[in-house]
Parts: structure tokens; C-alpha cells; sequence
């Protein structure tokens, strides 16, 4: 016969000896997730940022008396050999050999040397070039030659060369793309007057009146043109003979050189400046050679932007939806249908969301506006295109299920008995609602901000239809009036990453940038995420109670 209360007992060891393996097993699945997490973060920052870094320069001299100048990229086994493997070089210099990387056989190698006056020079066009310094010219006259008294001399022309040439770009993106604007705005006013209802007469002082402005602004460019084109030739002057291994000469002018490295001859302290150098041009740069060189700087700031404009878009919708659907709605029929259609679109693949803000939001709104506001401009469209202000609305619909859910469950959590005290105290519905219910539940609306954010950062399919662009001429804000340019195209780092790992015309080169890049959108969100997240716990502990 069993004692009263052993039963209990029993069942109560049984579920023991059955939680401690779940509970490891838990355990255990947590441990992996974090494992295989942190090995992919690690791996994708070995091979992206690890780009950075200079390797030696290497010369290699095979059997046949081939002789190879360039970075060692990796070592890896011959398909089908016993063992043997092969190594890739970068040898650059796509100008002068139409390729940038050779493979080769380690078995076939005689010789390897580390020359010290091999260096590699990071031009704007046509990617590195690998080669030993031979002169440095001015005006076709020698200024310097030999490797070591070239790089000495080369340091002022080449500091010159650069100041010049960033004096040059602010010309272009100042006052000549200030003309420019001024330029389109007479064009505009007399397309616009072409097309008002005022008089014969007035129109032809008016029409006389923009022809005046317009000549004195093209003889203003006029100027400024003729000007860059004399600095541009003037940048010419300065040139760089380099030898490639092979014996032919090559003149690089001074100017394209971006950054010239005697790898080397660098030691530890400038190997480090250098890749922190590098480093700066990724993030704060402009990208060249259709986005496999330079930096990703307007891509970080269109994916920061569209995620900001979204989040003050959904935010809004979502909590007003939440809050009718939660507070405000009776249950019945059409709410459950509401919140099965929430449900469904939460599921929706993405393009499909693109569809509709192409249709919806450019065609539509973006057309309407154009025919209302900006006729003139017809048929060259404003807003009927794409642009960051449609990609971000976008989105917002794409997101806002998501946003709706959370803040749903936030506003369930909140006890009914605060409700009840706020309308005991004399409180209306709105006043409970907005001083007391929606403070507690703003937790559940950052969670659901949070999760937006997250989806929306990574999103490319629908971005490719509303305004994403592969480079974008302008970002959307700038010095301009009215600074928020809202119908301008922006870039995206998932589309980046599309595009230089799988349309780039140099996808080998262009590979680490993938890795760097990825990580670079890894982290900006994870940072948005944090911020966010900080934001919520400090409002939790401001409108905790027991029941929250």
C-alpha cells in the first residue's frame, strides 16, 4: 500500500530524471547555434577583411624560365593528382596581360624571391599593377630614375597630384554641378511657361528674361570647363615608368595612382597603417571599377537611410493598427479575418511586395504627383520612378505584419487592472490608451521595430524594382534645398553584394569584397539592433510592473 503523498513524490522524480536531459539537450543546441554563428562571422571577416592586409610581393621562375610577379591568393590541391597542388597569384596588370590571376604548379617552380623593389600601385582604372619603378617623369623630362631615388621623388608629385585632383572633383560636384541645377531649373521654367495660360506679351518678356539668365549661366560653366579641362591636362604632367617582369615599360600618369606600396619593404608598424588605411577607404569611400575596388560609403548610407525612413513609416502604421485592432475593435467576423490577412502577409514572398510598390507607389502615386506638381518636367519623370522614399514605403508594407503581431502582444500583456484604475481615476479611452497602455506595451512595439529592421536591411528582390540602383550619381541627402532628396535612386549593401560577387566583370578580384562587405551589413544591423534593443530595455524597466 502506498503512503499518502508518495505518489506525488515519484512523479515528481520521474519528471526530474526527464527534464535534466532535456535541459541539456537545450543546452547543447544553444551551444551549437552560437558555435556555427560565431564560425561563420569569423569566417566571412577572415576572408573579407583579411583582403586588407599586404602579402609580400613574390617573383617566381618556373622550369621553362617563366618568370611571375605578383601576390600569393591561396594554395590549394590539382583536381585529379596525387597530392600536388598548385598555387594562384594575383599579377594584375590587366592592361598589359587581359588577366589578373594565374595558377601555378608548385611543381614546376625553381625559384622564389621577395625582390625589394617590386612594389604594387593601386590605380583608379584597370586594377593594380605589379612592377619595379623605373623613372619618374615631368613634362617628359626625367626627374628621378632608379627604384629607391623614383620613390623619393614620388611622394610630393604624387601628394600634389592627389590635391589637385580632389580640387579638381569639388569643382565638378560644386559650382559646375551648381550651374548644372540652375540650368535644368531655367529648362523647366520654360517648359513650364510653354505650357501656363499668360499672354502673348508677358510670355515673351518672361521667355526673354530666361534666355538672359540662361546665357550668362552657360557662360559661367563655359569657364569653369574650359578651367577643369586646362587642370585636368596640367595632372598629366607627372609620369611614372614602371618595368614589369617581363621587361616592358609602362607609363602610368601620377595621377591615376591611388596608392603605390613597396610591400616589401614594409615592416609590421607600416603594414599596419596601411591596412588601417585601406580599411578607412572601404568604409568612407567611393567605389570604382564597377564596385570591385574603393569603398562602399554610399552603400552603407542608402541601407542606414531606407532602414530609418521605414522605421518611421511602419511604426506609426503598425501601432494604429495594433491599437484598433486590440483596444478599439469588437471581436467578431472582420477582425479575425484582419488578423488571418496579417498573417498571410507576413508570408508573402518578398517580390511580390516589390510588384505592388511598382505598380502602387511609382506608377500610381509617384505618376499622379508628377502630373500634378512637376508637368514641366514630362515625360522625363519626378516621382513616377524609383526612389528611396518608395523602396522605404516599400518595405513598410512588407514589414509592417510584423510590426502589427508584436505590438498585438504587447498590448495583451498589459494588465487589465491598469486599464480598469486609469478609467476608475476618471480617465477616457484615448487618455488610458495613450498615457497608460501604450508606455507599458512600447517593449512589444520595439520588438517588433526590431524584427523589421532586421528584415528590411537584408532585403535586395524588391529594392531592385522602387530604386536600388547599381551606383548612384548623388546620395539622397546632401547641401542641396531642401536636403532630403526623397525621389533620388540610392544603393544598397545586399544588392552590393550581389552585384560584385555575381555581375562583376572581375568576380576573382572582387571576391574578398563580398566576404567584407557581407560582414559590413552583418554588423550595421546588428548595431541598429542594439540601439533598439537598449531602447527597449530602458523602457521596460521605466513601465515595468508586475504583470509585465
Amino acid at each position: 500500500m502506498v503512503a499518502p503523498g508518495q505518489g506525488g513524490l515519484k512523479l515528481a522524480r520521474r519528471r526530474d530524471r526527464l527534464g535534466a536531459p532535456l535541459t541539456w539537450l537545450c543546452g547543447g543546441a544553444l551551444a551549437v547555434n552560437l558555435v556555427l554563428v560565431a564560425g561563420l562571422i569569423g569566417l566571412i571577416g577572415v576572408r573579407g577583411f583579411g583582403h586588407f592586409w599586404q602579402a609580400p610581393i613574390v617573383a617566381l621562375t618556373l622550369d621553362d624560365g617563366t618568370r611571375v610577379l605578383g601576390e600569393p591568393w591561396g594554395v590549394e590541391e590539382i583536381p585529379e593528382s596525387a597530392g600536388a597542388t598548385r598555387t594562384r597569384i594575383k599579377t594584375g596588370n590587366r592592361d598589359v596581360t587581359g588577366r589578373d590571376f594565374v595558377w601555378i604548379d608548385d611543381a614546376k617552380l625553381r625559384l622564389r624571391e621577395e625582390p625589394a623593389d617590386a612594389v604594387v600601385i593601386e590605380r583608379r582604372e584597370w586594377g593594380n599593377f605589379y612592377g619595379t619603378p623605373v623613372e619618374l617623369r615631368h613634362d617628359g623630362q626625367e626627374v628621378a630614375r632608379g627604384p629607391a631615388r623614383v620613390l623619393d621623388s614620388l611622394a610630393a608629385a604624387h601628394a600634389s597630384a592627389l590635391a589637385e585632383f580632389d580640387a579638381i572633383w569639388a569643382l565638378e560636384q560644386g559650382e559646375m554641378a551648381s550651374l548644372n541645377r540652375r540650368l535644368e531649373e531655367l529648362r523647366l521654367a520654360e517648359r513650364r511657361l510653354a505650357l501656363g495660360g499668360s499672354g502673348a506679351a508677358e510670355r515673351a518678356q518672361r521667355q526673354q528674361r530666361i534666355e538672359q539668365r540662361r546665357a550668362a549661366v552657360e557662360r559661367e560653366y563655359q569657364g569653369l570647363a574650359s578651367q577643369v579641362a586646362d587642370r585636368r591636362q596640367a595632372l598629366g604632367a607627372d609620369v611614372l615608368v614602371v618595368r614589369t617582369i617581363a621587361g616592358d615599360m609602362r607609363e602610368i600618369p601620377v595621377a591615376e595612382i591611388v596608392r603605390l606600396v613597396p610591400a616589401n619593404r614594409l615592416g609590421p608598424g607600416g603594414r599596419i597603417r596601411l591596412y588601417l588605411e585601406r580599411l578607412r577607404e572601404f568604409v568612407g569611400g567611393e567605389p570604382r571599377e564597377s564596385n570591385t575596388e574603393g569603398g562602399v560609403f554610399p552603400a552603407i548610407f542608402g541601407t542606414v537611410l531606407m532602414v530609418v525612413v521605414l522605421s518611421l513609416v511602419v511604426a506609426p502604421l503598425g501601432v494604429l493598427a495594433a491599437l484598433y485592432l486590440r483596444e478599439y475593435a469588437r471581436e467578431g467576423a472582420f477582425v479575425r479575418v484582419v488578423r488571418i490577412a496579417v498573417s498571410n502577409l507576413a508570408g508573402v514572398p518578398s517580390i511580390v511586395f516589390g510588384v505592388f510598390g511598382l505598380g502602387f507607389f511609382v506608377y500610381t502615386i509617384g505618376g499622379t504627383i508628377d502630373e500634378l506638381f512637376f508637368p514641366e518636367a514630362l515625360p522625363t519623370p519626378t516621382f513616377g520612378t524609383g526612389g528611396i522614399l518608395w523602396a522605404s514605403l516599400t518595405l513598410a508594407v512588407l514589414t509592417v505584419p510584423v510590426v502589427i503581431v508584436a505590438t498585438e502582444e504587447g498590448l495583451a500583456a498589459v494588465p487589465r487592472a491598469l486599464r480598469e484604475g486609469s478609467l476608475a481615476l476618471g480617465a477616457t479611452k484615448f487618455e488610458t490608451v495613450w498615457h497608460v497602455v501604450l508606455p507599458a506595451a512600447a517593449p512589444g512595439l520595439m520588438t517588433g521595430l526590431i524584427l523589421a529592421m532586421a528584415r528590411a536591411a537584408g532585403e535586395v528582390a524588391p529594392l531592385m524594382i522602387v530604386g536600388m540602383v547599381k551606383l548612384a550619381p548623388a546620395l539622397p541627402i546632401d547641401g542641396q534645398f531642401p536636403f532630403f532628396h526623397p525621389e533620388r535612386k540610392f544603393m544598397h549593401l545586399g544588392f552590393h553584394i550581389y552585384d560584385v560577387g555575381f555581375q562583376s566583370p572581375n568576380v576573382e578580384a572582387a571576391e574578398p569584397l563580398v566576404f567584407a562587405t557581407a560582414l559590413l551589413l552583418v554588423l550595421i544591423v546588428s548595431l541598429m539592433n542594439m540601439v533598439a534593443i537598449v531602447l527597449r530595455n530602458r523602457l521596460r524597466e521605466r513601465y515595468s510592473t508586475s504583470a509585465v
